[in-house]
């Protein structure tokens, strides 16, 4: 196996120029890499929530294949290969790149491989993932994430949020009004279920106004999918011919009775404000292609391509436009942020209502909701306006093969969002960027039900369907339970009150004001860690102050040594590089150590210039 990128001036006994010599191989669940110096599964970080060592990759986190020998060639999923295979360039959602040689391999094995993976990795159907054959005993362990299934759970979310003017509905009980929305919905109390199916038919996908959130005062958060265009317009709804289109009128009519139902719900009567998240937002498709571009930068070939891209690099991520994205996404929650906090209902309305509503909403409640900054509330956010409002994960991130839908990386979009929020704001949220990092990570993970599937409907049909022996793993049951799980854990986070309901977080969203998700999309090119550098030591800082600040500064007589805290790169504890440690440093998580003074050297805390941050 080959590093694609990677520090050719270090040289151990596992990593060399000339790479790594094991056996690989594939399953139902991986593409597995095994060498005879691998780290041992208490080495390797998250591997008893991700169930991956070092050198595995989930099929579900596969997104394209190429061969390569004179030249590099992309394969197509569901065509097998004749021809010999000298090697083979894998590449990850996740930004990881494989390479492996044949060349020391029996005859035809890269071929057989190959094929192999081909057949495995773009399953065609749903029922043929790993989660399908996965049997082993869930261990649920006791969790407070709301998970939103029951009317038990919203009635919790009601009378948390003090919600007036709305009620909850089982109009959707079996799916009859919406197969993308859940079971229990809440909608405007002067709105009955007859009246609300009947409303449903003129919105896209069924979906018509449904309430997300409430402010003590009386002002809602609502989402909605756009109306239905009339049959003769249809063909021109198209984000470049928006401005051609023309709605029905018994739709527009539709809507401005839900509109008149939503104003009636606010105490005050106050009109809603109407944010149109199709016209104002990018597309799915521009948030897939302004992804292939940013992938472009962060998955190079080799070292020398690396230096060829750093040269023009800040202009290539201008060019990939994903930071525009995410400052378009930051502005628009913003401003609905701040209509809320203005006691102002806002609508955020969009195409299907199941992508970018799901990225506004919860942004505009983590702006706002101080519940949601925490762990289980930010899972529990989750949950509600993804999960169960029907974001198509499967679709989104192609867990099924199908060159037909538009694959789209809107939730990646959106915890880079958070990031951005949690920079400006570090004491205000309970979790870590790890914990971000790793949320991701499980996202593109066959074993968990959570993302696998496009709604709640697809949810409980599998399971229920005879010919399936599906469990149900939910990752919040277990994110939270591994050996690393101090490290999901902000030492710095400041909890508000119970009493406080509301706090608003002024995020700024201009572009000169986000960074780049460094730990996120740089992790798996050894040559841009810094050892002994970045985020990492900051944090290992603060759980050390904290504590001398629990135990009065009476840590006792041991010490903890500034060298072995220099042997933690910048992307720890996803670390890739050789000679930098990946296992997470246990003394380091517990209150019982000592502060050794000699850990302010500036040689230990100065950090090395990146070059992402030279003049392009």
């Amino acid at each position: 196996m080959f590093s694609p990128v990677r520090d050719t001036s270090m040289k151990s006994t596992t990593v060399s120029s000339q790479g790594r010599s094991g056996l690989l191989c594939v399953t139902s669940f991986k593409l597995s890499f095994i060498t005879s110096d691998e780290k041992t599964r208490q080495e390797v970080s998250f591997e008893d929530v991700l169930h991956l060592g070092e050198n595995d990759v989930c099929l579900t986190n596969v997104d394209s294949l190429y061969i390569y020998g004179d030249k590099k060639k992309k394969l197509v999923p569901g065509k097998q290969i004749a021809e010999k295979v000298k090697g083979l360039y894998v590449v990850c959602k996740n930004l990881r790149v494989l390479s492996f040689s044949f060349k020391f391999s029996p005859i035809g094995h890269g071929k057989t491989l190959t094929n192999t993976l081909l057949h495995h990795a773009f399953a065609q159907r749903h029922p043929l993932l790993f989660l399908y054959d996965y049997g082993e005993l869930v261990l649920t362990a006791k969790t407070e994430t709301n998970m939103f299934r029951e009317a038990g759970d919203w009635g919790k979310e009601l009378a948390r949020t003090h919600c007036y003017g709305w009620r909850l509905s089982a109009a959707n009980l079996n799916f009859h009004l919406s197969p993308s929305l859940s079971k229990w919905i809440v909608t405007p109390a002067k709105v009955v279920d007859a009246q609300l199916m009947t409303a449903a038919q003129h919105f896209r996908a069924n979906r018509p106004p449904i309430w997300c959130w409430s402010n003590s005062a009386g002002a809602a958060l609502v989402r909605m999918a756009d109306i239905m265009p009339t049959i003769t317009d249809r063909y021109v709804y198209h984000r470049a011919h928006l401005q051609f289109y023309t709605p029905n009128l018994c739709s527009r009519q539709q809507e401005n009775l839900m509109l008149e139902s939503i104003r009636k719900s606010h105490p005050k009567l106050t009109k809603p404000m109407v944010l149109d998240l199709t016209r104002e937002l990018p597309s799915i498709r521009d948030i897939q292609h302004s992804f292939m571009k940013l992938r472009e930068l962060c998955t190079p070939d080799d070292a020398k391509h690396f230096w060829t891209q750093d040269h023009h690099f800040l202009s290539n991520l201008e060019n990939s436009k994903w930071l525009l994205y995410v400052s378009a996404c930051l502005r628009k929650s913003a401003e609905a942020a701040e209509g809320l906090y203005d006691n102002i209902t806002v609508v955020l309305q969009e195409c299907d209502g199941r992508d970018l509503c799901c990225v506004i909403a919860s942004l505009t409640q983590l702006l706002l909701d101080p519940h949601y900054r925490t762990i289980y509330g930010f899972q529990s956010l989750i949950q509600k306006e993804w999960v169960i409002m029907g974001h198509p994960f499967s679709t989104r991130l192609a867990h099924v093969y199908n060159p037909e839908t538009v694959q789209s990386p809107v939730f990646l979009l959106f915890l880079d969002c958070v990031w951005q929020i949690v920079q400006q704001f570090p004491t205000n949220f309970q979790f870590t960027e790890t914990y971000l990092t790793l949320l991701w990570e499980t996202a593109l993970v066959s074993i968990f039900d959570t993302f696998l599937f496009d709604c709640e409907r697809d949810r409980l049909l599998a399971y229920e369907d005879p010919a399936n022996k599906l469990t149900l793993r939910s990752v919040w049951d277990e994110i939270l339970t591994g050996k690393d799980a101090p490290l999901l854990y902000n030492p710095v986070y400041a909890p508000h009150s119970p009493n406080i309901t509301i706090s608003y977080l002024p995020v700024n969203h201009r572009m000169p004001c986000l960074l780049l998700w460094k730990q996120c999309y740089f992790r798996h090119i050894p040559l841009l860690e810094i050892k002994g550098g970045g985020n990492p030591q900051i944090d290992f800082m603060n759980r050390l102050l904290l504590a001398q600040s629990e135990n009065d500064g009476d840590l006792g007589t041991d010490s903890f040594s500034p060298d072995a805290l220099s042997q933690y790169g910048s992307f720890f504890p996803f670390s890739r590089g050789s000679s930098i440690m990946m296992s997470p440093p246990s003394a380091l998580l517990v209150s019982s150590l000592s502060l050794n003074t000699s850990f302010y050297s500036s040689e230990i805390m100065l950090d090395s210039q990146s070059i992402l941050n030279t003049p392009d």
